[in-house]
């Protein structure tokens, strides 16, 4: 990382400093007034003890009130750099080097991000959706940052975290007045955690727009369980058997270690299914799938890629035990990860992934006949249930590189 340090940075190092061998907490778990207005000038947080408002100074009565101050010191806990035993405020001994190592520091901070909602997202008097549905929130956000090549426009990014919390919610009988003041403070929230990043290196924040920085996209690169450059890659190939006119298949590149379960995300991605059957894979004789149940699966998720398999080796990935969808994987050859491509990463391709439920590779042939021949019995049935006009929309050929590395960026973190 070649950017220069975070305030915020600065300021936990400061904070853990002070907190030296203990400090000593109130009854409700928070730090004494003193010790607030200490750190409050220490750290120059910005805010304001005491704080006048016209003619009224308003007494301070709890550090929680201090929202910087408090947002430092559980985003020092949540890094684990700090902790709270018996009443005090402590360093955690194992972690201490963090503090000599900014760089790192930095990534622990980043990392703690999904554990801060409640310290980061204050929206006064009317919570926002935000608040409620942090951890989804936090997710899209960054996504659409990640997905950027530009600076992002701020209203932009308050659509994609309201998109993303408010179809969880019955928002239909609220008044338009309601409804505004809910989405304000939604938006106000997002800019405050948009505030905390900045501080932390990890975005460019302007007025209007925002965008990542080199270390903020390394960074959610490895929040998201990408490769860093240099890790092992592996190249491989899925292919749909007995699949023709056209032939369907995928060159994607993958982390060595990247669980089954994982994969499993990215083979439907990269195909385009909808993920709504059971799957397993076959791997020298084994079965690989979600655990528990019946049938017997070793669990995928404790098995990954790159331990079971080398170049040249095969295995087959199946999705749908009614329509029996075999694709069959072949692992190509061995990679290392380089800066600036997003993994999993598709390379290559071609054929259009066949509709769900259509009866497997016999029932996508019978199909294909069928739009082909207007006079056939059942070729308006299957428009119908295709939900085409015509049969000139139907274009099992069709396959575009971008649009699928465009779902695998939208793949949420393992």
């Amino acid at each position: 990382m070649g950017e220069s340090v975070g305030r915020t940075v600065e300021q936990v190092r400061a904070l853990v400093g002070w907190v030296g061998t203990g400090r000593k907490l109130t009854q409700t778990g928070r730090m004494t007034l003193a010790d607030a207005r200490a750190l409050v000038e220490l750290l120059d947080t910005g805010d304001r003890m005491d704080p006048v408002i016209g003619d009224r100074t308003f007494k301070t009565k709890s550090s929680e009130e201090l929202y910087h101050l408090t947002l430092l010191v559980e985003w020092a806990k949540a890094a684990r750099l700090l902790r709270t035993a018996g009443g005090r405020l402590l360093p955690v001994k194992k972690n201490a080097k963090l503090l000599d190592r900014p760089d790192e520091l930095r990534g622990a901070l980043f990392s703690a991000l999904p554990h801060i909602g409640p310290a980061v997202t204050i929206s006064g008097w009317l919570e926002s959706l935000f608040t409620h549905e942090y951890d989804r929130g936090l997710r899209a956000l960054l996504h659409g940052l990640y997905a950027a090549t530009a600076p992002v426009p701020l209203s932009d990014l308050y659509e994609v975290v309201w998109h993303a919390v408010s179809p969880l919610y019955v928002l239909d009988d609220l008044s338009p007045d309601r409804l505004g003041h809910l989405r304000t403070a939604n938006d106000h929230d997002v800019r405050r955690v948009l505030k905390a990043l900045a501080s932390l290196g990890a975005v460019h924040l302007t007025e209007d727009t925002t965008e990542l920085t080199a270390d903020g996209r390394i960074e959610t690169a490895r929040m998201r369980g990408e490769p860093e450059p240099g890790d092992a890659v592996l190249q491989i190939v899925v292919e749909l058997a007995d699949v023709d006119g056209p032939r369907v298949w995928r060159q994607l590149l993958a982390p060595a270690a990247i669980s089954l379960d994982r994969l499993h995300s990215v083979i439907q991605e990269a195909m385009g299914w909808q993920n709504c059957h059971m799957h397993a894979f076959t791997i020298d004789g084994v079965q690989y799938g979600r655990p528990g149940g019946e049938l017997g699966f070793r669990d995928e998720r404790t098995a990954t890629l790159g331990a079971l398999l080398k170049p040249g080796a095969h295995f087959v990935y199946t999705y749908d035990f009614g329509d029996s969808w075999e694709h069959i994987i072949t692992v190509e050859q061995l990679q290392t990860a380089i800066a600036g491509l997003h993994y999993p990463h598709c390379m290559d391709g071609a054929g259009a992934c066949p509709p769900e439920d259509c009866g497997g590779a016999p029932g996508y042939s019978d199909l294909k006949v069928i739009l082909a021949d207007p006079a056939h019995e059942e070729h308006h049935a299957m428009l119908v249930w295709l939900g085409l006009r015509s049969a000139a929309e139907f274009t099992p050929d069709r396959f575009a590189p971008d649009e699928a590395n465009a779902r695998l960026l939208r793949l949420p973190a393992p």
